[in-house]
């Protein structure tokens, strides 16, 4: 099974950046698609971005697009989060997720695997 681990998650003032990482062991993280949703006090998680187990295809909430960029390392077994440009709405944990599958996926019901989340918070 795997296990994940988010980091990098922190208190940012509107504009800035913060960089996630999701830190993953057991079975080979290069064979899984992974995501990241987050969930804002009172709301639904919802979807931020996907990327493919082999890093060509990456898709992203209308929400972010042009300000987060995806990412993975497949060989520290790793993903990322480049959050830029940073606003208050942007508030939320975040979650990492991966699913046994080479295809990315906004929803969060065909993921397999989630990390405990880390917090961003982003003030005026």
């Amino acid at each position: 099974q795997v296990q994940l681990v988010e980091s990098g998650g922190g208190l940012v003032q509107t504009g800035g950046s913060l960089r996630l990482s999701c830190a993953a062991s057991g079975r080979t993280f290069s064979s899984y698609a992974m995501g990241w949703f987050r969930q804002a006090p009172g709301k639904e998680r919802e979807f931020v971005a996907t990327i493919t187990w082999t890093g060509g295809s990456t898709y992203y909430a209308d929400s972010v697009k042009g300000r987060f960029t995806i990412s993975r390392d497949n060989a520290k077994n790793t993903g990322y989060l480049q959050m830029n440009n940073l606003k208050p709405e942007d508030t939320a944990v975040y979650y990492c997720a991966a699913r046994r599958s080479p295809m990315a996926s906004w929803s969060q019901n065909l993921y397999d695997y989630w990390g405990q989340g880390t917090q961003v918070t982003v003030t005026v």
